[in-house]
């Protein structure tokens, strides 16, 4: 089989970092998009195997451009992601809600039409949602939305764009640098809280989700579903 390229869109840290290294080390032709210079010019040094791109998934002029220069692309890995959406409904902010949408709904929809026309025929779409989206956790409704409608794609788009394969890999609760608003006290202390609960005893590793992902994208038997991988969060209470 001739090499392949993956273009894995957020892929400059957590799932998507992991995902990006483990599709280069099983020997893909891997490039990363992220929004800040800092961050790809330390992975220029840390990950000089991945070849990093500045580019805003939310910009249908960036993403077509980018794709233009790739050239071709057999597996897309969208992991765009935002540190917003929680909240109570009574009181949760409306503003930020929409910008959460901006962060990671909206960015699927444009990297997904820019990077189609140079898609192989028997390449994959993955999407990252989250366990909100199947949960029902208290103060989650405005996520839980963002992510189900991220899910709600997966299976019109598997059967609209046969061959091409659509997934998406839902996480559950998972060590990355999206838990970096917290104190470092406190998020050990909740993660020991929840290791506790979880059924799987610990809380995941951004390259234990990354497995899953790179099955999806890869495996040409997966299509039109949503893989669980939530160290068993859903069949426990959460909230």
């Amino acid at each position: 089989m001739s090499q392949r390229t993956a273009l894995v869109v957020g892929g400059t840290s957590g799932i998507g970092l992991a995902t990006a290294r483990l599709l280069q080390a099983r020997g893909a032709t891997v490039h990363i998009t992220g929004r800040g210079k800092e961050r790809l010019d330390a992975l220029a040094d840390t990950d000089p195997g991945l070849v990093g791109h500045r580019a805003d998934a939310g910009n249908p002029e960036e993403m077509s451009a980018l794709a233009e220069a790739i050239g071709g692309v057999d597996w897309l890995v969208l992991a765009a992601a935002g540190s917003e959406g929680p909240g109570p409904v009574a009181d949760l902010d409306l503003t930020m809600l929409r910008r959460a949408f901006e962060a990671k709904f909206w960015p699927h929809i444009t990297t997904i039409q820019a990077v189609l026309p140079h898609l192989a025929p028997d390449g994959s779409i993955t999407l990252l949602s989250a366990i909100t989206a199947r949960a029902g956790m208290p103060g989650t409704a405005g996520i839980a939305a963002l992510n189900g409608a991220v899910e709600a794609m997966v299976r019109p788009l598997a059967a609209e764009l046969a061959p091409i394969r659509v997934n998406a890999v839902s996480p559950g609760l998972v060590d990355t640098p999206w838990w970096s608003g917290l104190p470092e006290d406190a998020k050990r202390a909740y993660f020991a809280q929840m290791a506790d609960v979880l059924p799987v005893r610990h809380v995941a590793s951004a390259q234990e989700i990354a497995e899953v992902v790179a099955l999806t994208a890869t495996n040409p038997n997966l299509t039109g579903a949503v893989f669980e991988t939530d160290g068993g969060a859903r069949l426990v209470p959460l909230g």
